[in-house]
Order: structure tokens, then C-alpha cells, then sequence
């Protein structure tokens, strides 16, 4: 008897519904549907230039507590409906986390954070999140990481990121080419935009690749491109990217590739140091070239919680502050809403002007 050659680090195969499963225990409404459709129009006229608005992705870093997550989509889509006129406000809702090394993997992955990993709760959980957030009339954002999880609630996304770590791999490509949102490609940890332009050049096509269908069988998932990537420029190599400078160079990088100069400026990461008090300093600069006459910037993202700054996940879950982040720290709920109103003010004479351009 010959020895085995396969799967000999695997431990065990658990069962996972599949996504047709996991949309029946959690189905689509119709309201929910309205929201993540408009949603994703309003994305679209404003990438076409149809809209002179901005659009802004505001929210946790993470989502881990659902009851702290709809706390702050209430909140948030109160204030959309003050800002309309100049800003598209959408929720980031991240549940999946990309590491380095370690730490916890995000609310799908890990939904109990203990380590005990029971992504088929989480998928639901994470499903019904999504559901509450859009049931209110609020669209939503997220990363896409493990490429099989759109599958599973992608009908309720309206704009997708693919982060600075996955830019140049080509199962997110493919990926990003299928998906029915808009897609913001982040440029590499080092600041480099090369991986991000080729990225959104190759979503932009068609690709044929092996992926789930809703059933969860193996299938050879055909798609048309996605001609609504754009890039993010979120800093990296140890300095920010959203001065006038490195904005004019992320113009001629697109205008190079023959791509739309669509760039949306992440006001975290990098371009704050990872210091969310730098945050508001970051969207004052962007909206203040905005006023000068920059037709680029087309967004603008924000990690934004109901408490400031973000803790450590105790074993005494009991023990978490409510309302604050556990993975990057963030702007408080207060902040926020100054941040967002004083762009609302600056921003409503000079934006018009946009769409006769």
C-alpha cells in the first residue's frame, strides 16, 4: 500500500454551508436591495463624473461587536442625510483582517474571539450584519481577502477594497474583475503605485478562473472586467502620499496606463501615521486642494468608531470598552461628525463646479 502524499498538514475538513445556504437562512430583502443598488449608482456617477460629489468609506476599522456596529450605522446614516449634497457616505464594514504575522483574523473568521474559529457562524452573522446595515438605507463597504467569501455576501456590498497586501496578487484581480461594486486598489506598503495601476488595468478585463458557484461546487467562474476600478493612495515607505505632489504623480501614473484619474485619499494608514488624531489634519489638506481646484479626488476613507483610539482583546470579553476599535486605532464618533460637517461647509460652493468641468 502505497503512502499518502496529500494533505498531510490538514487536520480536518469541517463542514461549511454553502452560499445559497447561508442566503436563505439570511435572505435579501427588497429594501436591502434598493440601498446596496443605489448605493452602488451613486459610486458609479460619481466615478463617471456624473456626480460632482464626493463619496466618503467611514467607519471601524473592524467590526466586532455587531450591537456597537449598528450603534454607529444609525448615527452614520442620520448624518448622511445633513452632508448629501456634497458627500456620499458609505460604512466600512471589514470582516476579515489581513496579518503580517498573527492576531485575530477578523469577525468572519473568528466571530466568538477565542481562537475557536467557527467561520460558518461568523459567515451568517456577518451576512445579517450586512443585511441591518443596508435595511437602514446605508450602503456598505469591505475589503475583499479570502476570494470565496463575496460569494457569500457580496448581493450586499457597494464598494470593495483590495488592500495594499493583495494589490498584485492575481486571484484578487480576477476577483476584482467579477464583482459587481466599484473596487479601490490600494498602492503597495511601500507607497509604490505600480501594483495598484496594474491591478486595476488587469480588473478591468475579462478573466476566467476556478471559484465556488452559490450551490458551493467547484466551478470555472467566467467574467465581462470591472470598469470601475480606481486607486487608493494610503501612504507607505514611511511617509504619506496625499500632498498636492504625490497626488500629481498618481494622475500622470493613471494618465500613463490610459486609466481614469480617479483617485481616492485613505486619511489612515500610513498617510497618518497611524495616529487617528492626524486623521481630520489629512481630510483638511485634501478638501483644501479640492477648493484649489484638484479634480481627481474623487474619496476620501476615514477609520472612524464611537470611542477613540482602539484596546487590546482581553480574555474577559465582558472586559471590552464598548464601541472601540481592536485592530487600528480610530477617530471618535465626535470627531467624525466635525470632520464631516466641516467638509460639508467647505466643500458645497466649489464642488458644482466639478460636473461643468
Amino acid at each position: 500500500m502505497s503512502a499518502s502524499t496529500e494533505n498531510l498538514n490538514v487536520v480536518g475538513f469541517d463542514h461549511m454551508p454553502s452560499p445559497a445556504e447561508i442566503k436563505a437562512r439570511v435572505p435579501l430583502t427588497g429594501r436591502a436591495a434598493d440601498s446596496v443598488l443605489s448605493g452602488r449608482r451613486a459610486l458609479m456617477d460619481i466615478l463617471d463624473r456624473k456626480d460632482p460629489r464626493l463619496f466618503v468609506i467611514v467607519g471601524p476599522c473592524s467590526i466586532h461587536d455587531p450591537k456597537a456596529g449598528i450603534d454607529y450605522a444609525r448615527r452614520l446614516h442620520k448624518l448622511s442625510a445633513t452632508v448629501r449634497d456634497t458627500m456620499h457616505l458609505v460604512m466600512r464594514v471589514y470582516f476579515e483582517k489581513p496579518r503580517t504575522s498573527t492576531g485575530w483574523k477578523g469577525f468572519i473568521n473568528d466571530p466568538r474571539m477565542d481562537d475557536s474559529f467557527h467561520i460558518e457562524e461568523g459567515m451568517e452573522r456577518g451576512r445579517r450584519f450586512l443585511l441591518d446595515v443596508a435595511e437602514l438605507g446605508l450602503p456598505a463597504a469591505t475589503e475583499a481577502l479570502d476570494p470565496i467569501a463575496p460569494q457569500y455576501y457580496g448581493d450586499l456590498i457597494s464598494w470593495t477594497a483590495i488592500g495594499a497586501r493583495t494589490a498584485e496578487s492575481q486571484t484578487h484581480r480576477e476577483m476584482a474583475s467579477g464583482l459587481s461594486t466599484p473596487v479601490g486598489f490600494k498602492n503597495g506598503t511601500d507607497g509604490s503605485l505600480e501594483a495598484a495601476v496594474n491591478g486595476i488595468l488587469s480588473a478591468s478585463r475579462p478573466h476566467s478562473f476556478l471559484g465556488l458557484n452559490d450551490n458551493g461546487a467547484s466551478a470555472i467562474i467566467r467574467t465581462r472586467g470591472n470598469a470601475y476600478g480606481h486607486l487608493v493612495l494610503r501612504g507607505g515607505g514611511g511617509r504619506p502620499n496625499y500632498d498636492t505632489v504625490s497626488i500629481s504623480l498618481a494622475e500622470q501614473a493613471l494618465s500613463k496606463a490610459k486609466l481614469p484619474s480617479n483617485i481616492v485619499v485613505d486619511c489612515s494608514h500610513s498617510n497618518s501615521w497611524k495616529k487617528p488624531e492626524m486623521q481630520p489634519l489629512v481630510m483638511r489638506d485634501v478638501v483644501h486642494q479640492i477648493r484649489e481646484g484638484n479634480r481627481s479626488v474623487v474619496g476620501l476613507m476615514i477609520e472612524s468608531f464611537i470611542e477613540a483610539g482602539n484596546q487590546p482583546i482581553p480574555a474577559d470579553l465582558s472586559q471590552l470598552r464598548y464601541g472601540c476599535s481592536v485592530t487600528d486605532a480610530c477617530v471618535a464618533w465626535d470627531t467624525t461628525e466635525e470632520m464631516l460637517l466641516r467638509a460639508h461647509a467647505e466643500l458645497r460652493e466649489v464642488l458644482p463646479a466639478r460636473k461643468a468641468a
